[in-house]
């Protein structure tokens, strides 16, 4: 999700366009954030713990987790295609990701559900030793500064870039009433997820309106920023893109929903660990390089269609 980073004017349209954009475009229409509970099952991470010791980078990981075999993750699995649950059964992108770097380290991920604006604190309370739920890697979030009063409120996360993604913007189909860009939002009802990029990004659009303001509607979960979308409450939602475009192909047997205007503020998602364990941040770098050359990763990006986002590298703190 992207979420939560320093506000951008939609204006400046960031990354997106500097980058070429992540033209995550059509190749992503196929392909997922609540309450405290842990999914016991082997999804999500697998049982990848069964290779233990004799995983590749397993020498590489804190003795914490070498004695438990298993990585705490937090995670708002109401995110598809990124995170979500089928069935009960946690799956997406991320769960995909988190068990084939878990067979490189000898490990089992196990997912937790939460707010994703609970995650941070998750984070610096142990309950999760891992943050992985489309989190933008941002340098807010780096530094521990709070993206509206700009000032330092944590000591920071460290990132372990693995994904590309941007903003879009949707409407209900064929009532688009118009907009294309950030800049039409002025005076419209916008639906979006709390904490995320997409709520900041209406905040810093709204500031800028010379008449009627935006009406924001925030949201524990994109699922309900959906469905007050669905149901006529607001003109237009904003959601990282293969989220919307997941939503625009599903939603009503892709009836619900159309993507209006290009993406915006691409950046890339990263999974989100403390400063103060550096050596779990490095093992996961490792395990992700490793999954890129041997094309894993390429694999799990295909199943999801997602593929216009991969990375070639794994970075660390690479969000700006």
């Amino acid at each position: 999700m992207t979420a939560s980073t320093t506000p951008r004017p939609a204006a400046a349209r960031s990354r997106l366009a500097a980058a070429g954009a992540i033209a995550v475009a059509g190749a992503l229409l196929l392909t997922g954030c609540g309450d405290q509970t842990k999914d016991k099952s082997k999804d999500g991470g697998g049982d990848s713990s069964s290779a233990g010791a004799s995983a590749p980078l397993f020498d590489k990981l804190p003795q914490s987790v070498k004695s438990s075999r298993v990585i705490q993750v937090g995670s708002d699995i109401a995110y598809p295609p990124v995170e979500y649950k089928d069935g009960g059964k946690t799956v997406g992108l991320d769960p995909d990701i988190a068990d084939a770097l878990g067979k490189q380290l000898g490990v089992r991920f196990e997912f937790n559900n939460s707010k994703f604006d609970a995650l941070v604190a998750g984070l610096r309370s142990k309950r999760y030793a891992v943050a992985m739920s489309a989190m933008t890697d941002t340098k807010d979030r780096q530094e521990g500064v709070d993206p509206k009063t700009k000032k330092k409120v944590t000591d920071g996360l460290d990132f372990v870039d693995y994904f590309q993604a941007g903003v879009s913007l949707y409407t209900p189909k064929g009532k688009t009433q118009g907009i294309k860009d950030w800049k039409d939002l002025c005076g419209k009802k916008v639906a979006v997820q709390r904490g995320t990029v997409s709520h900041d990004l209406a905040l810093a659009q709204s500031e800028k309106c010379e008449g009627d303001k935006i009406s924001i509607e925030a949201f524990d979960t994109d699922v309900l920023a959906q469905t007050r979308l669905r149901g006529g409450g607001a003109d237009v939602g904003a959601s990282d893109f293969p989220v919307a475009a997941y939503a625009v192909k599903t939603s009503g047997g892709g009836n619900d929903f159309e993507i209006v205007g290009d993406q915006v503020e691409a950046a890339p998602y990263g999974i989100a660990i403390p400063k103060t364990d550096p050596q779990l941040r490095d093992a996961i770098k490792a395990a992700l390089d490793n999954i890129i050359k041997s094309g894993e990763y390429a694999k799990i990006l295909d199943k999801w269609n997602v593929k216009a986002g991969a990375i070639k590298e794994a970075r660390i703190n690479g969000g700006s």
